[in-house]
């Protein structure tokens, strides 16, 4: 299990000995409080490691109220992945600070990030650097409609890896290739096994993932932690196959 100190450095440490890394998102909007508790047993009870939490649009103080009950039933790191600065809250113990390297809209490349200091000198949070690429996935996402910007094509894989290339080579701690929240079609192993190869920091894979294979196929292809959330907003029973990953 992956303690809440030092969040990064667990990664790094877990990436270091070929152990994998899951993570459960939970966005604020489409999730009720009072369901925390059984929702997290299950959580605990499952190989995931992290628990994510965020979403494209949020109102106010929702997530700083599901992040202080979730924080009641488990020990694992909760994450911020946040699609605001409306959503930074210090009940949670690390937050990616996201900058949208697919896109190129200013408020979230730098934007954003500026008027976010004022709330995060006021908080505890660990704060760790992420080049965001957002990938077509057969659907136009949230996060589309959120930050006016367009995907990278999944075919041009070199473009692709040149932009997570560019990432690390401006300090990002992380790169994180994402399909969008209800993808139609996950990344492919040719994506993710390019950008992989390519890097010298964790690789993070999310969107589109809804079953067991899927998941152990991001892995093979050299995701070091894969985040899913869909699969178990729609299913919950989705826990189950999720107790043993060969």
């Amino acid at each position: 299990m992956v303690k809440r100190q030092d969040t990064y450095q667990n990664i790094i440490k877990s990436v270091s000995v070929k152990e994998k890394l899951l993570a459960v998102l939970i966005d604020p909007d489409k999730f009720l409080v009072e369901n925390t508790s059984a929702f997290i047993n299950k959580v605990n009870a499952s190989i995931a490691t992290h628990v994510f939490v965020g979403g494209s649009t949020v109102d106010d103080f929702v997530t700083d109220t599901l992040v202080a009950e979730i924080k009641k039933h488990t020990a694992l790191p909760i994450v911020l992945f946040p699609g605001d600065i409306t959503q930074i809250t210090g009940k949670a113990d690390a937050i990616l600070f996201l900058s949208l390297l697919s896109g190129r809209n200013p408020d979230y490349l730098i934007g954003k990030h500026v008027q976010a200091i004022s709330k995060l000198d006021k908080t505890k949070l660990e704060i760790i650097s992420t080049g965001y690429i957002l990938i077509e996935s057969g659907k136009k996402t949230a996060v589309q409609r959120v930050t006016k910007t367009n995907p990278i094509s999944r075919d041009n894989v070199q473009h692709i890896i040149n932009t997570a290339k560019a990432g690390q080579l401006l300090g990002m701690k992380l790169i994180y290739l994402e399909a969008g929240s209800g993808a139609e079609q996950a990344l492919t192993g040719e994506i993710i096994q390019s950008v992989k190869e390519a890097l010298s920091i964790p690789l993070i894979v999310g969107g589109g993932i809804r079953s067991k294979v899927q998941l152990e196929q991001a892995y093979k292809a050299g995701a070091d932690l894969v985040v899913i959330g869909t699969a178990f907003e729609s299913d919950d029973l989705f826990f189950e196959d999720l107790k043993m990953i060969n």
